[in-house]
C-alpha cells in the first residue's frame, strides 16, 4: 500500500461516522478492507453490536494497534493545503492507515510477524481495550498509535474521572434564603477545587484537571435541588492520593468516582525523538498484549477539536517510521 493509497484508506475511515457508541459500520469496513488485503480478520464482540478487529498472517511478534473511535461531532475529511481535514484524521484513524500501510510494506518484503489490533472505545472507558486484553496472542511488543508528533513517548499520564454531586431543596426563587440551591454549592466546591494540593512527579510534572460538564437546574425561578459535574483529573502517580483530595470536598458535594487509568512508563528506542505526553491512552489496559511503545503522527493538540487535521507529509512519513519502528523491535534479543 503505497502513501495515496494510504491517504485514500484513511479518508475512507473518516468518512464514516465512529463516534463512541457507533462504530459498528466503521468496523466491517475495516473487516473487509482487511480481510481483502489477506488477513485472517477477527472480530472480537465488545458490547451493543460494537467490535473489535484483530488482523493477522501468523502468530505475531509486533502487534500495531490503535482506536476506530473518535469523539463527537463527526465531520468528513478534506484535503487543504497539505493537510488531511476530518473527525479522527489524527485521532486516530490516520494512524491507523499508516499502520495498515507499514504492516503491508512489511508484507511485501516477507515478513509476517506483524499484527493489528483496532479497537473501539478509547475515547469513554476503553471498554475495547479491556476486552481484547482477554485474547492476547502471545506477542513481545505492542505499538500503540496516539498522535505524538512522531516521537515515541517516555510515559504518558493517568486519569481518575469524578462525579461531583450537590443536594439542596428546591423552592421559588423569590425566597431563595428560606431554600438551599445546589447550584451554590457546587460552586463552593469548585472553588475549593482549586485550591487542592495535588501530586506531581519528576517525568509528568503536575497534576492538573478540567472540568468538563456541569448541570443543575430545572428553571430560573426555581430554587435548583440538584447540580452535578464532572472532573477529569490528568494523574501523575496513584489515584488513591487524588482521590482523597478530592473527597475533602465533601460535605458540600458527594464525590463518586467513575473511571481511573493509571499512569504509564513506556519503551523507548535509540536514535528516536522521546518525550512525555499529558494524555491516556489504551496502554494499561492492554498490559497482555507485550512491551508497549506509543507513536503516532500528528499533534494531541489539535485532535479533538473542530478543525482536526492530520499533515499529509508527516503521515506518508510516519509509514516509514511504524516500519523501522517494528523491524527493530523483531530483531530485540529475547
Amino acid at each position: 500500500m503505497d502513501p495515496v493509497a494510504a491517504l485514500a484508506f484513511a479518508r475512507e475511515l473518516i468518512d464514516v461516522d465512529s463516534t463512541t457508541g457507533t462504530e459498528q459500520a466503521c468496523g466491517r469496513l475495516l473487516s473487509q478492507r482487511l480481510t481483502e488485503l489477506g488477513y485472517a480478520v477477527a472480530e472480537q464482540p465488545v458490547a451493543d453490536g460494537r467490535f473489535n478487529v484483530l488482523a493477522t498472517i501468523e502468530t505475531p511478534t509486533v502487534v500495531l494497534s490503535t482506536h476506530f473511535d473518535c469523539v463527537p461531532p463527526f465531520f468528513p475529511s478534506t484535503l487543504r493545503d497539505g493537510r488531511l481535514y476530518g473527525r479522527g484524521a489524527c485521532d486516530a484513524k490516520g494512524i491507523l492507515a499508516a499502520q495498515v500501510a507499514a504492516s503491508e510494506r512489511l508484507r511485501a518484503q516477507e515478513e509476517r510477524r506483524v499484527g493489528l489490533l483496532f479497537v473501539v472505545g478509547e475515547e469513554r472507558g476503553s471498554d475495547g481495550a479491556s476486552a481484547a486484553n482477554n485474547v492476547a496472542p502471545g506477542s513481545r511488543f505492542l505499538v500503540n498509535g496516539e498522535p505524538t508528533s512522531s516521537k515515541l513517548a517516555t510515559g504518558t499520564r493517568g486519569i481518575l474521572r469524578v462525579k461531583l454531586r450537590a443536594h439542596g431543596r428546591a423552592g421559588h426563587s423569590a425566597a431563595p434564603h428560606q431554600f438551599e440551591s445546589a447550584i451554590e454549592k457546587l460552586v463552593d466546591a469548585l472553588v475549593r477545587l482549586r485550591e487542592l494540593q495535588l501530586p506531581t512527579d519528576p517525568l509528568f510534572g503536575e497534576t492538573f484537571y478540567t472540568v468538563g460538564i456541569i448541570e443543575g437546574g430545572v428553571a430560573p425561578n426555581v430554587v435548583p435541588a440538584q447540580a452535578s459535574a464532572e472532573v477529569m483529573f490528568r494523574i501523575v502517580g496513584d489515584a488513591a492520593e487524588v482521590l482523597a483530595a478530592a473527597k475533602t470536598l465533601e460535605p458540600l458535594v458527594d464525590v463518586e468516582e467513575v473511571l481511573r487509568v493509571p499512569p504509564v512508563r513506556l519503551h523507548t528506542l535509540p536514535g528516536m525523538p522521546a518525550e512525555s505526553f499529558p494524555f491516556t491512552t489504551d496502554i494499561p489496559l492492554l498490559s497482555t498484549w507485550g512491551a508497549p511503545l506509543l507513536f503516532g503522527p500528528g499533534s494531541f493538540l489539535v485532535a479533538h477539536t473542530d478543525d482536526e487535521y492530520l499533515d499529509v507529509a508527516e503521515f506518508d512519513a510516519s509509514i516509514d517510521a511504524y516500519v523501522r519502528l517494528v523491524t527493530a523491535l523483531l530483531s530485540a534479543p529475547q
